[in-house]
């Protein structure tokens, strides 16, 4: 390989060792690693992690494969885990958001470290055995025991939701919540309860589903028909919860935005699939995903943890919101009979 590159030996194992970084230039650097690729070199990983007391694979625990939202996470963590030579194993933990098993005899003689997206620390003790490293995905960024934080600004996306709904003129409000006892739906509700609250007369109902179309299309249709006003708006946690909605409304005879305007979260691809298609709140899964994987392998390289990482989200309006029915101008009346 050094020949084929025109360089030392010693250059070489400085560039395939990681080592190069002042030491050679990056046109060196680009020589040797073409000279590599062409002569299809492949590392010994099992004598690189003897010698460096390291497994270079990370666990991604996620508490469901029910969404594409936790596929995106783990593609943006795999694709700079791959670009540092590490490999990343995805673990859907099989009691959800409760207490992790260890998937592995040891996770600690496994693993270099864990990442988890949208659970709680103490749900993974099992898991991080004789103290891996953690990073925290979507989750409270109070728990002490992670090294590092990549959450979604969860608080403004529900604002800017509820503050669309009000400049359309909305005044009373469904929210279809989702019965999962995680920080990011308790954040959700936190927002939405706020902003509704800075407009006098706006009331706001909950209703709580599991995250399924069916469960969203029953919670949404007790939340239309209780007694008293109907609401003129169904803000749901997510798009899952949203495309229930949805059926709600069309099995009760209600048109989308007409009747009721109908708001999800996540910006999955079933947002574009209904139709109208949905007013969400569109997740940058892939940036938390490749975030958290390099928070991780800064942690692993001595780094100082950078605390909490917040990465901004985006309303995105579609065709399922539009103002409140003519019956109900400011929220209140009923619909003609």
């Amino acid at each position: 390989m050094a020949r084929h590159a025109g360089v030392s030996q010693a250059t070489v194992s400085l560039v395939l060792g990681d080592k190069w970084t002042g030491r050679v230039s990056p046109r060196t650097v680009e020589a040797v690693r073409t000279a590599a690729r062409e002569l299809g070199y492949r590392p010994n990983l099992a004598a690189r992690s003897l010698r460096l007391g390291r497994t270079r694979t990370a666990l991604l625990v996620v508490p469901a494969l029910t969404t594409e939202f936790f596929a995106r996470v783990y593609t943006g963590a795999a694709r700079v885990a791959a670009e540092g030579g590490f490999g990343v194993v995805l673990y859907p933990s099989p009691e959800g958001v409760g207490p992790a098993r260890d998937p592995f005899d040891s996770a600690r003689a496994s693993l270099d470290g864990v990442i988890a997206s949208s659970m709680a620390a103490d749900a993974l003790a099992a898991v991080r055995g004789g103290g891996l490293p953690l990073v925290m995905l979507d989750s409270a960024p109070d728990d002490k025991v992670a090294a590092a934080t990549v959450n979604l600004d969860i608080a403004d996306g529900m604002r800017q939701t509820a503050e669309h709904l009000l400049g359309l003129g909305h005044r009373r409000i469904a929210h279809v919540a989702a019965g999962v006892d995680t920080w990011t739906f308790r954040v959700r509700a936190r927002a939405l309860t706020a902003t509704m609250g800075t407009v006098p007369g706006t009331t706001v109902h909950t209703e709580t589903a599991p995250l399924t179309v069916d469960e969203g299309q029953r919670a949404a249709e007790r939340a239309l028909t209780r007694p008293g006003p109907r609401p003129t708006a169904l803000v749901c946690d997510d798009d899952i919860l949203a495309a229930g909605a949805c059926k709600a409304a069309r099995r009760l005879g209600l048109r989308v935005p007409d009747d009721v305007s109908v708001t999800g979260f996540d910006d999955l691809a079933l947002a574009t699939a209904v139709d109208p298609e949905l007013t969400t709140v569109r997740l940058p899964a892939e940036a938390v995903g490749a975030a958290g994987m390099r928070a991780l392998m800064a942690v692993l390289d001595g780094e100082t943890a950078r605390g909490d990482t917040t990465l901004p989200v985006e309303l995105v309006h579609r065709g399922s919101s539009g103002p409140p029915p003519r019956w109900a101008p400011s929220g209140d009346g009923c619909p003609p009979a």
